[in-house]
């Protein structure tokens, strides 16, 4: 009995002796950041002088988070919250396009869209006022007409848009150039600056997230691109120029790129255009 127990006591000796120690799993790790950018037709260039911030959390998805925090309408929603005609607003919806500006609008309009909205009716006769369009019908009903004589009011609208549907059908390139009377109406306008509004507070909101609820660390290169960054926690983290561009010559770019530091190691990082955002490709439409 003796024996097995000492035999026992030997084999726990030997796990503990060659188990690893809390202390090293845990033990602080290094993290050196080398940061070069390569200019069109140039050498690799160093990233001088240059902070980095090491995450938690990508700033991606740090980005979407404060997104999905400003929600804009849905489409449907803005477009019914327009001070436009109710059939303007069917129109919206039926189409992609909330621009009633772009150069390919008159092949969009059908002469029922014509005739039937409000908007496009006064861009149409408007394109083709003061004597340009030859042969086009003119309404004979006045709108006085309209409670004092109705029949006749709705007799004399309904000859003139079937004469009018006509004339458009025979000639289709009076719809050419409506676009340019549309801009007082164009929901665009609202729309754009509804989303660059949001896209500004984002952009304004998202680095103030990042610093204050997933900073774990940040750093400055010095001038040969190079930062050193001393008892790291092990985990997961991401190094991150937040929304600042790196600029070297004409290259401009981002980095947030992962990495996993394990205990008690020294890992390196090498930061290039392989592994960074194209900001100047991401603006080009």
């Amino acid at each position: 009995m003796r024996r097995a127990t000492g035999i026992a006591w030997a084999i726990l000796a030997v796990l503990v002796y060659f188990a690893p120690s809390a202390s090293a799993q845990t033990s602080p790790a290094t993290l050196d950041i080398t940061a070069r950018i390569t200019p069109t037709a140039a050498r690799p260039e160093p990233v001088r002088q240059f902070m980095f911030y090491i995450l938690t959390k990508s700033y991606a998805d740090i980005a979407k988070e404060v997104e999905g925090g400003d929600v804009i309408p849905p489409r449907d929603e803005f477009i019914e919250g327009l001070k436009v005609s109710k059939e303007l607003k069917i129109w919206l919806k039926a189409h992609e396009t909330l621009d009633l500006t772009i150069p390919e609008m008159d092949k969009m309009l059908t002469p029922d869209d014509i005739l039937h909205t409000p908007e496009f009716l006064a861009a149409y006769q408007q394109a083709n006022s003061g004597g340009v369009t030859s042969g086009m019908p003119k309404p004979k009903f006045k709108e006085a007409d309209k409670t004092e004589h109705p029949e006749k009011y709705e007799k004399d609208k309904q000859a003139y848009y079937a004469a009018l549907k006509k004339f458009i059908q025979a000639n289709p390139s009076t719809v050419s150039g409506v676009e340019l009377e549309l801009d007082a109406v164009n929901p665009q306008k609202k729309w754009v600056l509804i989303t660059s509004n949001q896209k500004r507070r984002v952009q304004k909101l998202a680095p103030e997230i990042a610093q204050t609820k997933y900073l774990a660390a940040k750093v400055e290169t010095d001038l040969e691109g190079h930062a050193f960054i001393r008892e790291l926690a092990p985990g997961n983290y991401w190094i991150s120029s937040l929304n600042l561009d790196a600029n070297v010559g004409d290259a401009r770019v981002r980095w947030d790129v992962p990495v996993a530091i394990q205990a008690g190691q020294a890992f390196r990082i090498e930061l290039t255009n392989l592994n960074a955002a194209d900001t100047m490709a991401a603006a080009t439409p």
